[in-house]
């Protein structure tokens, strides 16, 4: 018996036979996920074993499943509402790939690692049979360390510091006790646990710990909201931006290193609002909506969407029409 306050769903695929169960899987994650197996593995018995508690703002589950490829796609993503930033808790078995698609940015990690991802960026993980905690949380939880929360998509904390291993114990303490605790311990527990995130990767990045951190992230934080409000100028460029705010090139390259750089960052906000705007606006000219956001032509939005998110601008239009069509019946 749970405390009043804390939802509990489990989903075991076990009882299904053995050609049903990864696709039992597939459709349990497909409201915000898309799943990828190959034939020979729907044709393979599959384990998926989930429990998942949903307490106050916070959703966190303890999940064991095999190997199996997972994707969070730019037309999922502008056809849901799914937000938030999720931390995957790696507990137990071999290394994973993980690649962030809109910066083409891949990077590796095994057993004790901590990864966080943006809701409302592509993602793409390869992940090996394993045991692993994901805790969903709102973005507003995190800007006391990061302005803008969805900088630490892709970003992987190490298992080797003593601050990511206290985040590993203290997760995996959570859901092995979540049905004995009562709705406020259990409510504290989580949101102490990401603070403690936050500090990590906040650590990690450089924006808490010292005077020169908190001045690293005022500027960071600066940049961020410049590049937001002078997106549509098709002349906003690293050079431009360093003219206006008087920082030091050397600076800029720190601040935005794991963005693949300033420029990178720029054209990824550019392409994430494209994006939305395909789906929104669907009566509006392709080029007309480049142009909005800042792109000086529109071979040059093509190119640059197609290589961020593996098709064409009209292409997703056309898929995302396709899926608001019924079927005849």
């Amino acid at each position: 018996m749970l405390s009043l306050g804390i939802t509990y769903h489990r989903f075991d695929v076990a009882g299904l036979p053995p050609q049903q169960q990864l696709l039992a899987y597939c459709e349990h994650l497909g409201h915000v996920i898309e799943v990828a197996p190959t034939r020979e593995q729907l044709r393979q018995p599959f384990i998926c074993i989930n429990s998942r508690y949903d307490i106050g703002e916070f959703r966190i589950s303890d999940t064991y499943t095999d190997s199996v490829v997972i994707e969070r796609t730019i037309a999922r993503i502008s056809r849901d509402n799914v937000r938030g930033i999720g931390f995957t808790i790696f507990l137990e078995g071999d290394a994973h790939s993980v690649m962030t698609l809109a910066k083409k940015r891949e990077s590796s990690m095994g057993e004790g690692s901590v990864l966080a991802t943006d809701l409302d960026q592509p993602v793409c993980v390869m992940r090996q049979a394993c045991r692993y905690i994901t805790l969903v949380v709102p973005s507003s939880l995190l800007r006391h360390v990061f302005a803008d929360p969805g900088t630490i998509h892709g970003r992987v904390l190490d298992p080797r510091k003593p601050g990511t291993r206290l985040v590993v114990k203290r997760a995996k303490t959570l859901v092995e006790n979540f049905r004995h605790m009562l709705f406020e311990d259990a409510h504290r527990g989580l949101a102490d646990l990401v603070h403690l995130i936050a500090a990590a990767f906040g650590e990690q990045a450089g924006l808490i710990g010292s005077k020169r951190a908190v001045s690293r992230a005022l500027m960071f934080d600066g940049v961020r909201r410049y590049v937001r409000a002078n997106l549509h100028e098709c002349e906003l460029s690293p050079q431009s931006i360093i003219e206006s705010l008087g920082l030091p090139r050397s600076t800029i390259y720190r601040l935005f290193e794991h963005e693949g750089g300033l420029g990178a960052y720029i054209q990824h906000l550019r392409l994430r609002a494209a994006a939305d705007e395909l789906v929104r606006i669907p009566r509006v000219l392709i080029k007309d909506i480049g142009y909005s956001v800042g792109f000086k032509s529109a071979s040059h939005f093509t190119h640059a969407f197609q290589g961020a998110y593996g098709m064409t601008p009209q292409e997703m239009r056309v898929n995302e029409f396709a899926n608001q069509v019924p079927m005849d019946s």
